[in-house]
């Protein structure tokens, strides 16, 4: 087995991925298997290097001393690290020659650093042309003195130099303390282009690597939840159809198999899904891009969740219409659920088969551990994709969420006839309607999703699959599930009071995501690009105001709150209906702490910034 090079602790010089631009960085941890280092660079950004494009200060320090080169590479290799400003000479007599390549090297490694907003709305229309139009022949002698070609585009650039030169003013240092990209308000091409480039080079050096980081408590964790996840499933609902729901009757006797398994349900529930897919399939509905893959590629989505589920209306009706009895649901509610995880299981073994001859760029980072039970629980590869259909991007909103839908009416149902009342009573209503216009919400906005955790960073496997297809549908649904049998007579001011509990959970949350989603695809835009934000190394930024200025999660916020409202109306005599919210509470800050983990390693100091700025992290006044 090779040794290493370089001892954890050691400052060295790093390359920065994808250019010949060396850094001073801290080695901060090796792997033996991927022979790979974990740098830290002085902005804070960790990546990972390998020892070929790490190398001694020393030998930085001996080629300064011994050569005064003019060749625009080595005046490269003295760059400066990533967290510093552009400082331009002022010495005199120096070679006007030597001075002019000087200028020219100043202004490219302005691209690097953003302009305080004085300077941008101060500057006249005249200089703005000049930057729009220079800015492909600018862009491409940047490239072309990378690679040291500097010579062939002098004439040129010397031109765009000089116009850019006299125009840019001194940089304030602390403008520029967690910036390696210009602000908004410089130019548009400049600005997307490096961060995108900067980004890709990020993600790239991230994914090339076996997941290091195991989550869910590891191998062990994750092999566990497997078995576990199924099992609470089916004793909450075994429970609750029990007269008494009480946690004295816990765990309840196991069923009978006969309440388990019935191959007509199977039989529907598979009706069910394909049914699903044809209408995900119809030429309907606007096609969107999703975010940049690693390859810089975007998939191609298209968004008619919410014709969907009108359809769907359309077909309840008629069918209640002609006397087909939802009631079924109800009265063989476990044999739903078993087909359902019989199905996700299915679709998980699918999905890890044929993840084991994707690509590596196919791969999801946080899925490619090497070991079996963790990558085919976390899902190994990240947009599984059978032609035009995307089996995360299907199964995240389509099949459970409409599902859920439909198992709440049929709810309301069973409780007419078990209760022998006319209508359904406020408590089923409040329950129904609620979680009706969250799901209305989902499918009406289903852009959005394609900026969450869920598409961006998971893999897609059995976490995923059950989740969508089992635990949202059949866990989600327990408080109509309780009220069949455990009816609650709300009072009309007690529903007030938790009707506009609900309207405020809805609105920080659907504020919180419109925020977040319209910034994530265009920072420019005028919705908020009024916002105050923080640079960071990787070329993004992280917003600060606005509800993100509240606490850091304010869509998580909003999420609890109405979480609470769907439980409220189930009363007060049993616990049981109040599993939602506190499962979901707890799955909140679990999936904050893995945000915060994430960002502290991809912002380096920038997050510190953020953190100082932002203090609260999902509840205001708790750290």
């Amino acid at each position: 087995m090779p040794s290493r090079k370089y001892d954890i602790g050691d400052t060295v010089m790093g390359r920065w991925p994808g250019s010949s631009l060396y850094y001073e960085v801290k080695v901060k941890a090796f792997n033996p298997s991927t022979q790979l280092y974990t740098v830290k660079y002085v902005d804070g950004t960790e990546l990972e290097l390998k020892e070929a494009d790490i190398k001694r200060s020393q030998l930085f320090k001996s080629k300064r001393e011994g050569s005064r080169s003019k060749s625009p590479s080595r005046r490269r290799s003295r760059s400066r690290s990533p967290g510093r400003p552009v400082r331009r000479s002022t010495s005199r007599g120096r070679d006007p020659k030597k001075e002019k390549e000087s200028k020219i090297y100043d202004v490219l490694e302005v691209k690097l650093s953003p302009l305080p907003k004085s300077v941008i709305n101060n500057a006249n229309v005249q200089y703005e042309k000049k930057i729009s139009t220079n800015n492909e022949v600018s862009s491409e002698v940047f490239h072309k003195v990378e690679v040291g070609q500097y010579e062939e585009k002098q004439k040129a650039v010397t031109i765009t130099a000089q116009n850019k030169v006299e125009a840019l003013p001194e940089i304030d240092r602390a403008d520029v303390r967690y910036n390696l990209r210009p602000r908004k308000e410089d130019n548009d091409k400049v600005s997307e282009s490096f961060e995108r480039n900067v980004e890709e080079v990020t993600m790239k050096s991230v994914r090339k690597s076996k997941t290091a980081e195991l989550e869910f408590g590891g191998r062990i964790g994750a092999f566990i939840m497997i078995f576990v996840l199924p099992v609470i499933v089916f004793l909450l609902l075994v429970t609750c159809a029990k007269k008494d729901p009480s946690i004295y009757n816990f765990p309840p006797s196991l069923p009978a198999f006969s309440t388990l398994w019935d191959s007509q349900v199977f039989g529907i529930v598979g009706l069910w899904l394909l049914f699903q897919v044809f209408l995900h399939l119809l030429p309907v509905g606007k096609v969107v891009d999703g975010l940049p893959l690693e390859s810089g590629k975007k998939l191609k989505y298209r968004t008619n969740g919410f014709y969907a589920i009108l359809v769907c209306a359309v077909m309840v009706g008629a069918a209640v219409f002609y006397g087909i009895d939802f009631t079924y649901v109800h009265d063989h509610f476990l044999q739903f659920a078993s087909s359902a995880f019989i199905f996700s299981v299915l679709l998980s073994l699918y999905l890890y088969i044929r993840s084991r001859w994707a690509s590596k760029d196919e791969l999801a980072p946080n899925g490619n551990s090497g070991n079996l039970f963790y990558d085919f629980f976390i899902g190994h590869e990240l947009n599984p994709r059978v032609k035009s259909l995307d089996l995360k991007y299907f199964c995240e909103l389509r099949p459970g969420l409409i599902g859920w839908v439909l198992i709440n009416f049929s709810m309301a149902l069973a409780e007419m006839k078990e209760q022998n009342i006319e209508y359904p009573s406020l408590a089923m209503i409040l329950v129904n309607a609620f979680q009706l216009i969250y799901v209305l919400d989902a499918l009406w906005n289903e852009e959005a999703i394609l900026t969450t955790m869920d598409i961006v960073h998971d893999g897609f496997g059995y976490m995923l699959a059950f989740g969508d297809l089992v635990w949202v549908p059949f866990v989600y649904s327990l408080q109509a599930y309780y009220l069949v049998n455990h009816p609650n007579q709300l009072s009309w001011p007690f529903g007030a009071v938790i009707i506009i509990l609900n309207g405020t959970g809805y609105l920080v949350f659907r504020k919180a995501n419109s925020q977040k989603n319209v910034f994530r695809r265009n920072p420019h835009d005028p919705r908020v690009a009024h916002l105050k934000t923080i640079s960071t190394a990787t070329g993004k930024s992280l917003l600060v105001s606005g509800m993100w200025g509240f606490v850091r999660h304010p869509n998580y916020l909003g999420d609890i709150i109405m979480a609470l409202a769907w439980s409220l109306p189930c009363g007060f005599s049993h616990i049981l209906p109040y599993f939602y919210v506190l499962y979901f509470t707890c799955l909140l800050v679990h999936r904050e702490a893995r945000d915060e983990h994430q960002c502290r390693k991809k912002y380096g100091s920038a997050w510190d910034e953020y953190c100082r700025q932002v203090r609260y992290r999902i509840i205001p006044g708790i750290y």
